[in-house]
Parts: C-alpha cells; sequence; structure tokens
C-alpha cells in the first residue's frame, strides 16, 4: 500500500468529484424522451416542457441517487475495515432489511396521515437498522471475540428472517399501501423535492465525515484488536461509534430509496484494489464513486426497457451477486491456502 501524501489525497478525491459532476450531468440529459438543452435552459416566459423534465423530473432523481450510493458505499467500506471482512455490506449483513421493515412498521402504523408517514419514515428506518446491527452483533460474538465470517451468516440469517416479517406485515397493509411497498423494497429513486434531496445529503454527509474521523482507529483495528489496544484505540467505543453511523446512514437512504444492494460490496473493494486500503482515502473516494456507480446504474433502470422502468435495486443485484460470488470463491481459495 503506497503512503498516503496530501496531493494523492487531493487529486484522487479531485479526480472522482469531477466524474461524479460529469456523470450527474450526462445522466440528466439521458433519459427515453430526448431534450432540447438550449430550450431547456431558457428562462424566459412560462416553463418549457424540456425545462420541467430536465429540472423538476431528473435532476432530483440523479441528485438523489448520487447521494444514497455514496451514503451506502461509506457505510459498506466503514463496515469491512471494522469487521475486517471485504464481504460485509449493509444489504447482506441484513442491516438494510431491518430498516426496511421498521420503515414499513412505522409508515403502515402512521396511517394515512402524509406528514405523519414522512416523519415516521426516517425514524422508523435508523431504528431498524440499529437494532438490527446490534443484534447481529450480539449474535456474532463468540466468548466475547466478534468473529466476522459468523457475523456474515449471522447477518444473511436476520435478512432472511427480516425478510419474512417484512412480506408478513406487507400483508396486512392495504392494496395501496401494499403496492406502494413492493415497488419500494425493489428499490425505487423516484423524483423527489430538492429540499429532501438536501436534506438527505446533509445528513449523509455529516454521517460520512463522522466516519472519516474514524479513519486512523479503522487503520489501526486492521492490525488486530490485540494491537489496536496496545496502540491506544479503544475498540469498543470506536465500534459503537462505527456501528452508529453506518446505521444512520443505511436509515436514512433506505427511507427514501427502498433497499439498494451491493453498492456498499462493490465499490469499496474496487477502490480498494485502485487506491489502497487507507481509509483515510478509501472513505471519501467511497463516497464519491458510490454515487458514480448508482446514478448509471439508476440511468440504465430507467432508459434500458424504453419507458418501462426497472427497479433500480434489480439492477445493482444482478451486478452484486456475481461480484459477490467471486468474492467468497475467493476467501474461499485463500483459507486454503
Amino acid at each position: 500500500m503506497s503512503f498516503l501524501t496530501r496531493r494523492r489525497f487531493l487529486a484522487v478525491n479531485a479526480f472522482l468529484a469531477a466524474g461524479l459532476l460529469a456523470t450527474v450531468c450526462g445522466a440528466a440529459l439521458t433519459g427515453p424522451v430526448r431534450i432540447d438543452l438550449g430550450r431547456a435552459l431558457q428562462w424566459s416566459g412560462p416553463a418549457s416542457p424540456d425545462s420541467v423534465i430536465l429540472f423538476d423530473t431528473r435532476l432530483p432523481r440523479v441528485l438523489l441517487a448520487a447521494v444514497v450510493g455514496g451514503a451506502l458505499a461509506v457505510a459498506g467500506a466503514a463496515l469491512q475495515g471494522l469487521l475486517r471482512n471485504p464481504l460485509a455490506e449493509p444489504h447482506i449483513l441484513g442491516i438494510s432489511g431491518g430498516a426496511a421493515l421498521g420503515g414499513i412498521v412505522a409508515v403502515i402504523l402512521a396511517g394515512q396521515h402524509p406528514l405523519a408517514a414522512i416523519s415516521a419514515a426516517p425514524v422508523g428506518s435508523f431504528l431498524g437498522a440499529l437494532g438490527t446491527t446490534l443484534l447481529i452483533y450480539r449474535l456474532a460474538l463468540i466468548d466475547g471475540r466478534l468473529q466476522p465470517y459468523t457475523l456474515l451468516l449471522t447477518g444473511v440469517v436476520v435478512n432472511a428472517f427480516a425478510g419474512a416479517l417484512i412480506m408478513f406485515v406487507n400483508s396486512l397493509a392495504d392494496f395501496y399501501q401494499a403496492h406502494g411497498i413492493l415497488f419500494w423494497l425493489m428499490g425505487s429513486l423516484a423524483t423527489q423535492s430538492y429540499r429532501l434531496v438536501a436534506g438527505i445529503a446533509l445528513y449523509a454527509l455529516a454521517a460520512a465525515l463522522w466516519l472519516t474521523w474514524q479513519a486512523r482507529h479503522m487503520n489501526v483495528l486492521a492490525l488486530g484488536e490485540e494491537a489496536a489496544l496496545q496502540l491506544g484505540v479503544d475498540v469498543d467505543r470506536t465500534r459503537r461509534n462505527i456501528f452508529m453511523a453506518s446505521s444512520l446512514l443505511v436509515g436514512a437512504v433506505v427511507s427514501v430509496s427502498g433497499m439498494i444492494g451491493f453498492v456498499g460490496l462493490i465499490v469499496p473493494h474496487l477502490l480498494r484494489l485502485l487506491v489502497g486500503a487507507d481509509h483515510r482515502l478509501l472513505l471519501p473516494a467511497s463516497f464519491l464513486a458510490g454515487g458514480i456507480f448508482l446514478v448509471w446504474a439508476d440511468t440504465f433502470a430507467r432508459t434500458a426497457l424504453g419507458s418501462t422502468e426497472i427497479p433500480v435495486g434489480v439492477v445493482t443485484a444482478l451486478c452484486g451477486a456475481p461480484f459477490f460470488i467471486f468474492l467468497l470463491k475467493q476467501a474461499g481459495r485463500q483459507a486454503f491456502d
């Protein structure tokens, strides 16, 4: 792993930031309906159809995809570093499933009141994500030691159980709620207001910066718990901070986008190969690269079949499932070498 310098840190993140900006612009101009950029940018007179499509429909969705992708990638990178397991990811560990379950229960309990449902979903998603994280963590402790692969298997089981509970709760909802919940569970970045996108962006950036603040401790934890304790790292406190921040991130994005899996698996792993495992660089780079990945995944989802939209969670799963199998086989080979 090459030594991290300020120049390298700025160069990598500036390159990714430029790539994200170009991605947002390109994705906003891409869609089943072709728009005229000149007419869309005409501010005099009533808004043209091109302007409405670009600024009211596509751009908020593209910006939301960038924020959600960045948040999921940062959470995945943090969990992989904390657990010292490249297969760790919010969706695979069941955290996204717990967040979705909490959000659905909160929305159903809120009933038909729109304002109550809007405020209940983020709170329910966060509580679901945090509760699931703590449950998985406790179940994976063996003689007081955290076993990474036991945690992974526990997460898979908890994820399946959360999925069963979601289907049960969904069966109790009315027809319109059940239909909306089902589409939301497959991952949806349907048009949102700029105010909501800005709120989620500030929230995600704050949590990502907090995780980046813990980057040095994550680097030390990579050496093992005993080594980290000898070097003065409060392992339990660091774990709590990372689990809390990751749960906040996952709960926030699941409440607005549903379950979008494998972003936190693919992006950090590829970046680790390209820029190294130093979390001081890996975490901010994951936020930018995660945004790029999910924006293009969502662009493919809404344009591949013309006017018919594919849930973006289906697209990321089609990319992530083979990638997960590849990583699992690689880990198996290393275990027997």
